[in-house]
């Protein structure tokens, strides 16, 4: 089974066969939603909603340990997360997707783990490349066979939230060697390699921070308006990649 995370608009079309709402409960409490599954091209899938199907649950506030072990606990091997991303570079434009490769953790605030102790033994989990490379070329694959222009690669740092960055932060970032900002990717990607889950995520341009002296800078009308031009493209790339899905 595929975990996908995110409102991607997918959970709300109608390529979903025999939906099913699931209520779960993890030892780590309740997942961000019910986890909606059902056949989408022949093939099972499991999607969350991050923030809440209300998109009431704060950066900062979202259970990804519960959300994590959910999809695991309903079999999912391999997950595929959605995010809207500011764009710290000039060359990936607003509407632009990016496959994610690296990730820089400014979070302050947020469990990171699933080992709280080391009583079953000591657990010190790679990080070096926590994005799933065969996911990562699979969504670019079939990206490019969609028509859809996507950067191969790129470099998320994941800031607390819920405000959005100072042009001093957004600078440093730049200077840090980060592609893309977002408040989602850790721990998420974090929690789904210590749980051996395949993750990758697919990020959707939205803005360009704050730092792009001739751009207005976000703001959260900005960014849902641009993310929700970008809803039937990745529909679109995400039925190709679980049709052909393993």
């Amino acid at each position: 089974m595929l975990g996908i995370i995110g409102g991607t608009g997918l959970e709300k079309s109608n390529i979903i066969l025999n939906p099913q709402r699931k209520k779960i409960e993890t030892k780590y409490g309740k997942p961000s939603s019910e986890i909606l599954t059902g056949i989408v091209e022949g093939k099972e899938v499991a999607i969350i909603s991050r923030h809440g199907e209300k998109h009431d649950i704060t950066p900062t506030n979202v259970n990804n340990r519960a959300n994590i072990m959910a999809l695991k606990e309903l079999g999912c091997k391999k997950i595929i997360a959605t995010t809207a991303c500011g764009s710290l570079r000039e060359e990936i434009k607003p509407g632009d997707f990016a496959i994610a490769d690296q990730f820089i953790d400014f979070t302050k605030h947020r469990i990171l783990t699933f080992y709280n102790d080391f009583k079953n033994g000591v657990q010190h989990c790679p990080m070096s490349n926590p994005f799933d490379n065969d996911l990562r070329k699979i969504i670019k694959n079939f990206a490019e066979k969609s028509g859809i222009e996507i950067h191969a690669k790129g470099t998320i740092v994941t800031i607390e939230g819920p405000r959005f960055s100072t042009k001093a932060e957004s600078n440093m970032f730049r200077l840090l060697g980060a592609d893309l900002i977002n408040m989602s990717t850790v721990p998420e990607v974090i929690l789904a390699n210590e749980a051996g889950i395949k993750y990758a995520a697919i990020a959707i341009a939205t803005d360009y921070d704050c730092w792009k002296e001739d751009e207005n800078a976000v703001s959260y009308d900005m960014v849902m308006k641009n993310f929700n031009k970008s809803i039937a493209k990745l529909v679109k790339l995400l039925t190709e990649i679980i049709r052909n899905s393993d």
